[in-house]
């Protein structure tokens, strides 16, 4: 009853177009939705219970609005009090919507980019979304510009370029703003870029620090006597020792992803994506920090600790996925826990204030590459994966077949950056997979900037069945694993892989979409379907979730794209294109088409 009337008398402080209020002030209020992920700790979980196991089903349609834009629409809307922040892809438009008046548009903000940024964008044009703080909302936009527009009029406060698109420096991330501070991250791997963390002051744009993710100890706010890798200090140029020569310098390594943020440790949490080339054989040596968790102090940007999942990627396999923190008891010990689902297969789960890693256990299985992951403190290879050399990639590029055949998962990972969820009810994760693999051919490539600089042609298709599914040509999955085991509890396989992010809520039931444009609702528990509704296009947005005028919502994105649905969205033929995602998903067509629609559910 308490934690309702708190809920009632903040929401009433909330009423009007927009608020002024802390960030961590509306995350304590479940009728809001008001950051990505959330919360800090991207758990993807809501407290609100109006729409449970028992009336789910009865779900349709409260209205819709069409955000005027194609391509692939990733993220979801924020809202703040009685307002409604929805964004597009590029041109990153973004809408503000009046909840009290059927979605009255109280203002748009519309950016003007230069079209050839579209050029540098790998695997679509998608931004992941907005995000709000102190009467603020903040908008990183695909040319790297960084906006703070007025909440209540959407007038531009400050504005701030983070990187250079004619390098290759572009945007497809969220940012996460804490204590004042504004984290912005950037892509740009497959242009050989040298990538780096940001923190900006919320009020001003001024910069306060930047951490780069690979060269010198100083660039990369290294501490080699105080920052750890699995509870040893690193010592002194990790990463300068891990390359050869200056390919450091165009090495990626891209934090395009999620953000996290404890406010008891003061960290952030973020990974790190592949190394460029994608020829490992022009990049000897484990190529740090790509491929890495990342944990740094908010006020300073020093790292506290890093590790490194993937060493030497030979696969593309960036480790920008979310990193999702909890507190369980691992072993019979309450531990403030991390765990992150990696493209390469494998979920972690490691001590969030020391970087201990607990779990490593396969969520894929079809997952090959690799057998295991050491998890012996006392071995030499601790942390590291065990290797099958037979999917290996690391050839010359110089004969007349250097191609690898049957290597899972493919580059788009076992898992990619949409978002999964928790719930503390169940201890479950749900994870939406792809069960996807690949013939790899790496070839040799030369660096210039603002070209790509991948270096490797793939070939996408199913994994083989009996590889985790009978059925043939599953491509994903929504996948429940065990918090505090690491095993997985069952999974739901799907035609397509599974790009939307999941919710899950408190009334025992998780949401999430399909690339055919299914919204579905599943029983938290068992995974059985509870309700379906098909949606204008293919769904690659998160599902979300809000409290209004006493009723509680559902909205979805719908707009066909990333790079599953790249072919689609941008119009593409030949089954090579988009790194071998158009020929894998080419039968998306029979079922969607283009698409930018926010779909909004309630009960009658």
């Amino acid at each position: 009853m308490r934690l309702r009337l708190a809920a009632v008398l903040l929401s009433a402080m909330l009423a009007g177009p927009a608020t002024a209020a802390s960030l961590p002030e509306l995350i304590a209020d479940p009728g809001q939705w008001a950051i990505q992920t959330g919360d800090f700790q991207n758990t993807r979980h809501s407290r609100l219970d109006q729409i449970d196991r028992s009336n789910v089903g009865r779900l349709k349609v409260a209205w819709t609005f069409s955000t005027g834009v194609l391509r692939g629409h990733e993220g979801g809307p924020l809202v703040i009090g009685d307002v409604m922040y929805v964004h597009t892809p590029f041109p990153n438009v973004v809408y503000a919507l009046d909840l009290n008046r059927e979605g009255e548009i109280l203002w748009r903000y519309e950016p003007k980019q230069d079209p050839s940024t579209i050029e540098v964008m790998c695997c679509d044009t998608v931004y992941r979304g907005l995000a709000y703080d102190d009467g603020l909302i903040f908008l990183h936009q695909a040319d790297t510009t960084v906006v703070a527009l007025d909440a209540k009029t959407g007038a531009v406060r400050w504005s701030v370029t983070n990187g250079d698109p004619e390098k290759g420096e572009v945007n497809t991330a969220t940012v996460l703003p804490a204590r004042g501070r504004l984290i912005v991250g950037h892509a740009g791997g497959e242009f050989g870029v040298r990538c780096h963390l940001t923190a900006y002051d919320q009020k001003t744009g001024a910069r306060l620090w930047r951490a780069y993710t690979t060269g010198p100890d100083t660039d990369m706010l290294i501490d080699p006597a105080t920052t750890t890798s699995l509870g040893k200090p690193v010592g002194t140029e990790s990463s300068l020792a891990s390359w050869e020569g200056d390919q450091w310098q165009i090495g990626g390594a891209c934090p395009w992803g999620w953000f996290s943020y404890d406010p008891d440790l003061d960290l952030v949490y973020y990974g790190t994506g592949n190394p460029a080339t994608w020829n490992p054989v022009q990049r000897p040596g484990d190529n740090r920090w790509s491929n890495s968790i990342i944990a740094r102090d908010l006020a300073t940007g020093v790292a506290r600790w890093v590790y490194q999942m993937t060493p030497h990627d030979e696969w593309d396999y960036d480790g920008v996925n979310e990193m999702i923190l909890t507190e369980q008891e691992i072993g019979g010990t309450p531990r403030k826990l991390l765990t992150h689902f990696d493209r390469n297969g494998f979920g972690y789960t490691l001590d969030r204030a020391t970087g201990e890693l607990l779990i490593a256990e396969k969520f894929d299985p079809a997952t090959n590459w690799a057998s295991a992951i050491d998890l012996d403190p006392a071995s030499e290879t601790y942390g590291r994966p065990v290797l099958d050399p037979t999917y290996s990639t690391d050839q010359d590029g110089m004969g007349e077949d250097m191609t690898t055949e049957g290597i899972c998962p493919g580059a788009l990972g076992a898992k990619n950056q949409q978002p999964a969820a928790f719930s503390p009810q169940t201890k479950l994760f749900y994870v939406p997979t792809n069960h996807v693999c690949m013939d790899y051919e790496p070839f040799r490539v030369t660096y210039t900037a603002g070209q790509p600089y991948v270096g490797a042609t793939l070939r996408l298709y199913p994994a083989p069945a009996g590889q985790g599914f009978e059925e043939p040509g599953i491509m994903g999955s929504l996948t429940a694993v065990d918090g505090a085991t690491g095993k997985v509890v069952w999974a739901l396989p799907e035609r397509f892989s599974v790009w939307s992010g999941v919710l899950a809520t408190a009334g025992g039931v998780v949401f999430y979409g399909t690339l055919e444009g299914y919204l579905k609702a599943v029983d938290a528990a068992t995974g059985k379907e509870l309700w379906r509704f098909r949606t204008a296009s293919g769904i690659v947005g998160n599902v979300t979730t809000y409290s209004h005028a006493g009723k509680q919502y559902v909205a979805v994105l719908s707009g066909i794209g990333g790079w599953a649905g790249i072919g689609l969205a941008a119009g593409l033929t030949d089954p090579s294109d988009g790194s071998g995602a158009v020929g894998a998903y080419e039968g998306l067509a029979k079922y969607t088409a283009n698409g930018g629609v926010l779909t909004v559910f309630e009960l009658p």
